[in-house]
């Protein structure tokens, strides 16, 4: 299968098509290929994947324990598969996923079931680039503080304690596997930095969340029936475009649990 491969770079700074490949039987030549792909580009979409539940997950099982989502129910008779169908608020801005957890997910796959006509594109941007952009006095600040990130509205939907999933990491974390230096806050989560009030750290975070807007960073998705899109979550930020009205988007969300953030 790996003679098949091919791997079409989207952007400079981010994404990847890749084709020629049955994620349902991959040997581990190929295996390895994708993952050193993925490293690189930090954004892959494999085409034309027509997975069942089962399928996405030992796929997803190739690259870490599955995560089970704090308090989104999975998929009946599939633990781990999150029905994703409704855009909220949330979705439609910058974010990483579930950082309000010790170690959130490193890595996030969507698999597209039904999508609208036009519309509904995800776009995604690499936070290596908006960390490494920083001045040198402000890299040196940035490098010197945590952030503490809260749960979000949909924790209060589900009846859990907005506040009773709260953890602080980094604001500019490691990458475990590359050793690069990626930004770590988004507006859905945190609240303030470690040690400061909330009116203090809001210019500064103010400045960091804007950073995912640079077009520079960004790569934008265009999904098409059978996309299986993965993510790493530690390198990018992501938001839905939602821009299709009514149209019914449905797709299956798994997501691989992460390593503690240093």
């Amino acid at each position: 299968m790996s003679d098949t491969l091919r791997i079409e770079r989207q952007e400079p700074s981010v994404g990847g098509i890749v084709t020629g490949v049955d994620l349902a039987d991959l040997d581990d030549a190929t295996f390895a290929l994708i993952h050193a792909a993925f490293l690189e580009h930090h954004v892959l979409c494999f085409r034309d994947q027509r997975l069942t539940p089962d399928e996405q997950l030992a796929f997803a099982a190739r690259w870490g324990t599955i995560s089970h989502h704090p308090y989104v129910p999975s998929l009946d008779g599939h633990p781990g598969v999150m029905e994703i169908f409704q855009v909220t608020g949330i979705t439609e801005t910058w974010h990483a996923d579930t950082t309000q957890v010790a170690n959130p997910p490193k890595i996030t796959m969507l698999l597209a079931r039904e999508l609208p006509e036009f519309g509904g594109d995800t776009m995604f941007a690499n936070m290596h680039l908006a960390y490494d952009g920083l001045s040198d006095g402000l890299r040196m600040t940035v490098d010197s503080l945590r952030a503490v990130h809260y749960g979000t509205e949909l924790a209060a939907q589900a009846g859990v304690d907005k506040t009773a999933v709260t953890h602080s990491h980094p604001v500019a974390i490691v990458h475990p596997e590359t050793g690069h230096k990626t930004l770590f806050v988004n507006d859905n989560y945190v609240r303030h930095f470690d040690g400061w009030t909330e009116s203090e750290s809001r210019p500064l975070l103010e400045y960091l969340y804007a950073l995912a807007g640079n077009p520079e960073y960004q790569y934008r998705h265009r999904w098409q029936p059978g996309d299986l899109v993965m993510w790493d979550n530690r390198s990018v930020q992501h938001r839905v475009v939602h821009d299709y009205g009514d149209a019914r988007r449905y797709l299956h969300r798994v997501t691989l649990e992460g390593d503690p953030l240093e």
